[in-house]
């Protein structure tokens, strides 16, 4: 297996480059700038962010493609399947701190947290002096899930005993979910006050949730994003928090990151993070882990471990 090239073309968890370096040849170097020779050796990859159909084409050998993170868009999956290369991803293993990612941002947004540690901070507590009541609470609310897939259910469950009540959106209804489907996303939003997006990038999820359904949400709605920044109108959702027409609003995600439009850097009713989500020691060691294995397994014994839908499954 150590004469197998495993080509890694970027930045990428340093777990995933030792551990490859024990199994593998490891080149690290950009696809394009392979001489032909070096190129015609390379039979994996493992990359985090971007490989596309340039770079795909650039390794005539290569059998499977290993992407570090549950979000594969930057791989370009149906050209890897047309020429019978195999994606794989990071799924499950950082299910369950999205989730709690999730519950987290929604209370901080909701009870205003950061603002009141920075008001103590800042040495504003003295005799006489508390922080001011929250706007909102969590008390009572009813909570819309934009997506309903594995990180949205477990969004769902950590929810139930907060005793919210609980609906959803999605292509098409979960025949054993326990909550209220509602067929379109603007029919989500007319119906409940808070709204957790965690859908991925696709061209279906484009900026949909724009002004009529933030609108829709209303001045004491909350909207929370642990998802893709792509599905938001971000100029819509900083115009409804600075007018009024929307409570609040936590993302983890954005447009163009790292890139946060100043318009959201300047609202008091914003809650934001740089897209940590997944972001601990175990998790993302989880994750490197995986990336790792689907490369041994595949090599090994023929099987990719978590191959995408849209790519062959061998062996």
């Amino acid at each position: 297996m150590s004469r197998i090239a495993v080509l890694v073309p970027g930045k990428i968890h340093e777990r995933v480059l030792a551990r490859l370096k024990e199994a593998f040849d490891v080149i690290e170097a950009d696809p394009l700038s392979l001489d032909a020779a070096t190129a015609g050796r390379i039979r994996g990859v493992a990359v985090s962010g971007t490989f596309g159909a340039a770079a795909i084409d650039a390794l005539p050998n290569v059998e499977l493609i290993s992407s570090f993170g549950v979000g594969y868009d930057g791989v370009d999956a149906k050209h890897a399947a047309s020429k019978g290369i195999i994606v794989t991803n990071t799924p499950d293993v950082l299910n369950d701190e999205v989730a709690d990612t999730a519950i987290g941002l929604l209370l901080n947004t909701v009870r205003e947290f950061p603002r009141a540690e920075n008001w103590l901070r800042e040495g504003n507590w003295k005799p006489g002096q508390n922080y001011p009541l929250s706007r909102f609470s969590l008390k009572g609310r009813h909570v819309g899930l934009y997506g309903l897939g594995r990180i949205g259910q477990e969004i769902a469950n950590r929810l139930a005993p907060f005793k919210v009540k609980i609906s959803y959106h999605t292509r098409s209804r979960h025949a054993d979910a326990p909550y209220d489907y509602y067929p379109t996303l603007k029919e989500l939003a007319d119906a409940v006050d808070t709204m957790i997006a965690i859908v991925p990038k696709t061209p279906q999820t484009h900026k949909t949730v724009n002004a009529e359904v933030l609108s829709a949400l209303g001045p004491d709605g909350v909207f929370v994003n642990i998802g893709r920044g792509w599905t938001v109108d971000e100029e819509a959702l900083a115009s409804a928090l600075s007018s009024g027409k929307l409570g609040a609003a936590g993302l983890d995600v954005f447009y163009d990151e790292p890139h946060v439009p100043a318009a959201l850097l300047n609202l008091p009713n914003a809650v934001l993070l740089p897209h940590l989500a997944s972001g601990s020691v175990p998790t993302r060691n989880a994750m490197a882990d995986l990336v790792v294995d689907n490369l041994v397994e595949w090599f090994g014994k023929g099987k990719a471990l978590t191959p995408v839908p849209e790519t062959p499954v061998k062996g």
